[in-house]
C-alpha cells in the first residue's frame, strides 16, 4: 500500500509541534486540582457573514468557511454578482437574491478579517480533503452539487477563489465522507444519502464508476433519517480502511473491493452516525511501537427514535458512552466509558497534547432543522493516558450555543476556533430558541496560559535535505526552534494532520508522535532536533 517513496510534504502537515508535554501537563494538572482551571473563551468576530457548516485549515493560516447557497440572503452582502451584474440596495429582488450574497468566506487568523469567495454550485453538507500541495479537494452537496468536484488552493496575494472541475463524480454525494489515501494524491468518497457506494478521485481511467458497498445498505435504517450518512472513516496502518456506519464498523480493502473483518457492534442502544450524529478519532500514533498500533474512539450519538421523536417536537436524551477499539491485531473489543453528559452533533478533535477535545453540540435531541434542545455548553476534555473513571473533565462553559451546523478545529497556535449553528433552512435571527449563530470564538485550552510562555516552542521551522518539496518518509529531518526555559524533561515532538470538519466529522485529522533522535541547544533560547518522519503513507 502506498509508495514509501513518497514525500511527507511540508504543506499539508500545516504545523510541527513540539511539545514539552511532562512539564506543561504535570503543572496544569497542578492548577486544576487547586481549582485554578485556566482555560477561557475568546470572541473574535461578532460576524463571520456566513454560516460555518463547514471549515478548514490552510497552510496560508487562513480557515476556509462556507455554508450552503440555497439558504438565501447570508449577512455578506456583495457589491455585484460573480457574473459581473450589479447588487443594488434599492432593488427589493435583489435584496432577496441568494447570488447578491457570500455563501464562503476565508478567515485570516492574523489580521482578524475576512473576504469573500465564490461558488458556483452548492455544497451543503459536502467533504473534503487537502492534497499534498495544499489544496482543498472539495466534493459534493445537494442539488446540481450533488456530484460536483471543486478546489481551493490558497495563495498570499487574496486573488485565490473556488474552482470547479469539469469533471464530475460517478454519484451524488450528499452527506458523504472522503479520506485522502496513501496513493499520492487520491481521495476516496464513500456513501451519502441514497448513495451506497464510494469512488475515487482522480478517476484513473474515463470508464471508471462507483463500487456497490453492500455494508451501506446493511446499516441504513429507513425510519431514522439513514442513521448511516456521514461514516466515520480511518486509515489504519496495514493500509485497509476502516469505516463506521450507524453501529457497526469494518476493515475494508478498498483496492480489492473486499471486507477483510467485521468489527463487532458497539454496546448499547442508539446510532452514532448522522443524524444521530457522534463522533469519531484515532487516538494518536505513536513511534514507540513504530504506528502499528491503531485505536478508534467514538463518543454520543442520538438514542433510538430520536429523529422520530424530533419531527414531532419531542428531544430524547443523547448518548453519553464512548467506545474505544483497537482496530490493528486480532483482538477487538470495545471498551465503554461515559462521558459526563449526553452529547449529539458536537466536534472531536486531538490537541497537542495527545487529549481529546469534545465540544459543541446538543445534550438532547439529533441533528436536523429544529431536531434539537439543550445546547451543550461545556467542553469536555479526555485523557486517554488515565484509570477508566479518571480521564474526563468538564471545562469553562461557553455562553453561544453551538448545535446543528456548527464547526470547530485546531489553530497551528494551539487555540481552537469554534464557530456556526443553524437550525433553519434560512438564516433566521428573531423569535426563535436558537436564533442562527454567525459569532467568532476561539477556545483557548489550558496549556495556552501565560505562565507556559516560556515553555511553547516559537520560530518552529524545518529543514530538510534531498527533497525540493518535503521529507521522504522513513528518513531524517531537523527542526528549529525556540523556547524560553531549558527543559528539564524530555521534549515531545508531535505533527498533526488537520481537518476538514463538518458536521461532527473531522475528515483526515490524526496525531503521530515522532522520535527524536537527539535534540541540540544552539544557545540564547534556539534548539535545534533530528527527527524521523513515518516509515510510510499509511
Amino acid at each position: 500500500m502506498g509508495d514509501n517513496n513518497h514525500l511527507l510534504y511540508v504543506v499539508t502537515i500545516h504545523a510541527i509541534f513540539a511539545l514539552l508535554h511532562f512539564i506543561v501537563s504535570d503543572a496544569v494538572e497542578t492548577l486544576a486540582r487547586a481549582g485554578g482551571q485556566q482555560e477561557r473563551w475568546q470572541l473574535l468576530r461578532n460576524n463571520t457573514g456566513v454560516v460555518a457548516m463547514h471549515m478548514a485549515l490552510t497552510h496560508e493560516n487562513t480557515v476556509i468557511i462556507f455554508d450552503q447557497t440555497e439558504a438565501g440572503p447570508s449577512q455578506y452582502r456583495l457589491h455585484q454578482r460573480y457574473n459581473g451584474r450589479r447588487c443594488s440596495t434599492r432593488s427589493r429582488a435583489d435584496l432577496k437574491d441568494g447570488a447578491c450574497y457570500a455563501h464562503s468566506v476565508e478567515y485570516y487568523i492574523h489580521g482578524n478579517n475576512l473576504r469573500p469567495l465564490r461558488f458556483v454550485s452548492d455544497p451543503w453538507c459536502s467533504s473534503g480533503s487537502f492534497l499534498s500541495n495544499g489544496t482543498l479537494l472539495q466534493v459534493g452537496g445537494h442539488g446540481r452539487g450533488s456530484q460536483r468536484i471543486r478546489y481551493f488552493r490558497p495563495c498570499r496575494d487574496h486573488l485565490c477563489n473556488w474552482q470547479q472541475s469539469k469533471r464530475s463524480l460517478s454519484d451524488n454525494r450528499w452527506y458523504a465522507s472522503n479520506l485522502l489515501l496513501p496513493q499520492h494524491d487520491r481521495v476516496i468518497v464513500v456513501g451519502g444519502r441514497n448513495a451506497y457506494s464510494y469512488e475515487f478521485i482522480p478517476k484513473l481511467h474515463t470508464k471508471d464508476r462507483s463500487f456497490n458497498l453492500p455494508f451501506l445498505h446493511d446499516t441504513h435504517d429507513e425510519d431514522g433519517g439513514g442513521n448511516n450518512l456521514y461514516p466515520f472513516l480511518h486509515l489504519s496502518s496495514d493500509g485497509n480502511l476502516f469505516i463506521f456506519a450507524n453501529r457497526d464498523s469494518i476493515l475494508f480493502n478498498y483496492q480489492r473491493n473486499r471486507v477483510v473483518k467485521t468489527f463487532p457492534r458497539i454496546p448499547g442502544g442508539g446510532s452514532r452516525s448522522y443524524p444521530s450524529s457522534g463522533s469519531s478519532v484515532i487516538l494518536p500514533l505513536d513511534h514507540q511501537d513504530r504506528f502499528q498500533k491503531v485505536e478508534v474512539m467514538v463518543c454520543g450519538g442520538a438514542a433510538t427514535g430520536a429523529y422520530e421523536a424530533a419531527a414531532r417536537g419531542r428531544f430524547l436524551p443523547a448518548l453519553s458512552s464512548c467506545g474505544r477499539m483497537v482496530i490493528t491485531g486480532n483482538n477487538h473489543i470495545w471498551k465503554m466509558e461515559n462521558m459526563p453528559g449526553p452529547r449529539t452533533m458536537h466536534d472531536m478533535l486531538i490537541l497537542p497534547t495527545g487529549h481529546i477535545l469534545i465540544i459543541n453540540g446538543a445534550r438532547r435531541g439529533c441533528a436536523g432543522w429544529q431536531n434539537a434542545a439543550t445546547p451543550s455548553l461545556r467542553p469536555y476534555l479526555y485523557n486517554p493516558k488515565k484509570s477508566r473513571g479518571q480521564r474526563f473533565t468538564v471545562l469553562k462553559a461557553t455562553r453561544i450555543a453551538r448545535m446543528y451546523h456548527s464547526s470547530a478545529l485546531l489553530l497551528p497556535d494551539g487555540r481552537v476556533l469554534v464557530a456556526g449553528g443553524n437550525p433553519y433552512n434560512t438564516y433566521t435571527f428573531s423569535n426563535v430558541a436558537y436564533p442562527t449563530e454567525l459569532r467568532l470564538q476561539a477556545f483557548v485550552p489550558d496549556y495556552m496560559d501565560r505562565q507556559f510562555n516560556d515553555l511553547r516552542p516559537g520560530n518552529v521551522t524545518i529543514e530538510y535535505e534531498g527533497h525540493s518539496s518535503g521529507v521522504a518518509y522513513g528518513t531524517a529531518f531537523t527542526i528549529h526552534f525556540w523556547l524560553g526555559r531549558r527543559p528539564s524533561k524530555d521534549v515531545e515532538y508531535s505533527v498533526y494532520a488537520p481537518p476538514f470538519t463538518t458536521h461532527s466529522i473531522s475528515m483526515n485529522q490524526r496525531l503521530l508522535k515522532l522520535r527524536c533522535r537527539h535534540t541540540t541547544r544552539d544557545g540564547g533560547g534556539s534548539m535545534s532536533a533530528v527527527l524521523e518522519a513515518p516509515p510510510s503513507p499509511n
